[in-house]
């Protein structure tokens, strides 16, 4: 799962990276969070534009975005079966920049550390991505994404099982390109990166708030190995385990 990720790129070297018809302003984000603004990317009228959508998919078939779960990512293996997402995978395929994501690695004693992942190289991420506008009855309108989530390559493995589907050189394009690539080819470009493409650093624990939104999230803290359980065996002596 990709739940929080940092959004650092300046808007004029986005829109120079990805080929925008036009730009947006945006602050350097460290700690984005679901329900949130987030820049996407997304072709319309022959024309690749970023745009701000809400973070958490809402289909335009939903009649009030208040009774419907927060769809914030879509499995890659059930993206095309599931209702919620099928239409937006043949005409509602983005992207999201994004200059790192978050993921939580479970420890045995249940408590759970923050990794920040980020590319080997420090490039920008273009995160695969699902839109959908919604019209409300009184002519308000929401635009809204979910990112796609893929099986974890082995190196990420050691934190988490799944990653999201982070889209490279071509295959952006072809995400992208609606109208000529089908959804079930799309569908093929959604794969988990090579080990050694990315790395990552144990970070604090205050980005489990989204309130907190600073350059200090992203920085490396030592992790403090959690103390061995001990129980008491016959005769009143302890034991690990």
């Amino acid at each position: 799962m990709c739940g929080r990720y940092a959004s650092t790129l300046p808007p004029e070297m986005m829109a120079q990276l990805f080929g925008l018809f036009n730009s947006i302003d945006l602050v350097p984000r460290y700690n984005v969070a679901p329900t949130q603004p987030v820049a996407a990317i997304w072709e319309a009228h022959g024309r690749r534009e970023a745009h701000f959508a809400r973070w958490g998919l809402v289909p335009g078939w939903v009649k009030d975005p208040r009774d419907f779960p927060l769809l914030v990512n879509a499995r890659v293996e059930t993206m095309a079966e599931k209702p919620a997402f099928r239409d937006a995978l043949k005409h509602g395929r983005c992207i999201i920049p994004a200059s790192g994501y978050y993921e939580w690695h479970t420890n045995p004693d249940k408590s759970k550390q923050p990794y920040y992942i980020t590319m080997e190289d420090d490039r920008p991420m273009a995160l695969a991505g699902l839109y959908a506008s919604w019209m409300g009855p009184n002519g308000e309108e929401i635009d809204s994404v979910a990112t796609i989530t893929v099986p974890a390559n082995g190196q990420l493995s050691e934190i988490h099982d799944r990653m999201p589907a982070i889209l490279e050189g071509p295959a952006i394009d072809d995400w992208l390109n609606v109208r000529e690539v089908r959804a079930r080819e799309a569908e093929q470009l959604a794969l988990p990166l090579a080990d050694g493409a990315l790395k990552f650093h144990p970070v604090s624990t205050r980005v489990n708030s989204a309130r907190d939104d600073d350059a200090g999230l992203i920085e490396p803290v030592a992790v403090v190995k959690p103390e061995p359980v001990r129980r008491k065996v016959a005769g009143g002596q302890l034991d690990l385990f």
